[in-house]
This record gives C-alpha cells, sequence and structure tokens, in this order.
C-alpha cells in the first residue's frame, strides 16, 4: 500500500511525481483542477508516509501505481513518475482512461541521438561518483542534467536530503526499456508533454510520442519542472482529459 491523497469531484486522475520531492509538493499547482475532476495524489515508496523499498524501482512501483486505478482513471506522470506510469499503463491497459507524461527519463527511447548519449553518460558517471559526493552537491549536479528550475539552498532540509538520499540510490531511470509497439496498440489516449528547454528532453518526447501515437505538446517557462508552469500545463491537461474522457463516453453510449 502506498500513501494517496485524494480531492476534488468528477473523473479520477491519478498523479505521479517524480524524484527528490513528493506529491503534496510536486502537484500543489494542479489543485484548481478538482474543480472538475478527482485527483488521486500518489506518494511513490519513500515520501509522503508510502513505506519505502530496499531501492527505487519504476518497475516494482508500477503495481502499486496500476492499483489506484481501481475500475478506470486517467494516469498522469513527471519525469520518473513518467517512466512508472508508462509501466503502470501496460499492466492494466483496460483500466486506463488516458495517459499523461511530462519529460520522462526514459532516455534509451532516443539512444543514439548525440545530446540523449551524452546524457545517459553524464548520469552514469553521476551515479559511479555518488559516494564521492554530498547529498547537496549530487542535487545541484542532478538538477543542472535534467534543468530543473529549482533552487538548491546550502543546506538541505531534512524532507529534502530524504529526497535526494532516495534519488541517490534508485534505479536510474535510463534503464527504463518501454515496449512502444504494446503502448502504440493500447485503446487510451495519449500526451507527452516538454518543456521546449533540453535537445535531450525534446528527442526522448518526439520518440516516445512519434512511437506510441500520442498527441505532443511543449509548455515552455519552468523548464523540467514542467508542473509548475501552472495555469498553462492545466489548460493543456484538462484539455486533453476532457477530449479523452468525451470520446470514451461516446464509445461507451454506443
Amino acid at each position: 500500500m502506498i500513501d494517496v491523497s485524494t480531492i476534488g469531484r468528477g473523473p479520477v486522475v491519478v498523479f505521479v511525481h517524480g524524484s527528490i520531492v513528493g506529491a503534496e509538493s510536486t502537484w500543489r499547482h494542479q489543485r484548481p483542477l478538482a474543480e472538475r475532476w478527482t485527483l488521486c495524489l500518489a506518494n511513490r515508496p519513500g515520501f509522503g508516509a508510502s513505506p519505502a523499498l530496499a531501492r527505487g524501482d519504476f518497475e516494482l512501483e508500477a503495481p502499486l501505481i496500476a492499483e489506484q486505478l481501481g475500475e478506470g482513471a486517467h494516469l498522469v506522470g513527471h519525469s520518473y513518475g513518467a517512466v512508472v506510469a508508462l509501466y503502470a499503463a501496460l499492466l492494466r491497459p483496460d483500466a486506463v482512461r488516458s495517459l499523461t507524461v511530462s519529460e520522462p527519463g526514459a532516455l534509451r527511447l532516443a539512444a543514439g541521438d548525440p545530446a540523449v548519449d551524452a546524457a545517459i553518460a553524464h548520469g552514469l558517471e553521476l551515479y559511479r561518483r555518488r559516494d564521492e559526493v554530498t547529498p547537496r552537491e549530487f542535487l545541484e549536479l542532478f538538477r543542472m542534467g535534467v534543468g530543473s528550475t529549482h533552487q538548491t539552498p546550502s543546506e538541505l532540509p531534512e524532507q529534502l536530503r530524504r529526497g535526494v538520499e532516495l534519488l541517490m540510490s534508485e534505479r536510474p531511470p535510463w534503464e527504463a526499456e518501454i515496449a512502444v509497439d504494446e503502448l502504440a496498440r493500447a485503446p487510451f489516449a495519449k500526451l507527452v508533454i516538454s518543456g521546449g528547454h533540453s535537445d535531450v528532453f525534446e528527442a526522448v518526447c518526439d520518440a516516445l510520442a512519434s512511437g506510441v501515437g500520442a498527441q505532443r505538446a511543449i509548455i515552455p517557462g519552468r523548464g523540467h519542472t514542467i508542473p509548475a508552469c501552472g495555469a498553462a500545463y492545466n489548460e493543456r491537461l484538462a484539455a486533453f482529459l476532457e477530449e479523452s474522457e468525451r470520446r470514451l463516453t461516446e464509445s461507451e453510449s454506443t
């Protein structure tokens, strides 16, 4: 079981956060969506009150998220949580009403692209040296690598330090092998979002969207931290959810 908070009313939308910070922080700008949707804010293992795994792992976490879909829900993931969401959607495709991911760390989707290959090499080196640097140094190097707009304080608060420790031990997302063909065959609508700040994530998101037949959006302004764009992100997500819900309702009524 994982820690989940639920707010709002209407069709259920399950949100999966990325690394370092939990659901409450990641999705704080999405709370206005609760006027139309039931927001299911899931804390990944080790975050909030969710028991930690021995090591964070997108493949092991996917069943915990798939369980939250119930009899049917929309699924939204960001960064590492987007990788978890991709795996979870494949576990229970019949329970997914739509899938939205923003800048998943599944870099192998665009392997062969020079910028992507360099990013993977940077990540491998960072994790190789993780015992040689402090959590704060690791966080700064990680945020530089992904293009996060979050500022790193000179001293990490306890909750942030815990998030970095989880990051330092988790299975790197570039190890993910996304079953693109299987996702393409899944009947639910898909949306892939990037922040327009990184050649790496643009290549990854382009490859994923093309491979699975997804809608594609770019929402600039906050780098990798796309949910923090607030209204711009919410408007694009809400439009996609409304469109998906309408088509599903029409299909179910015929």
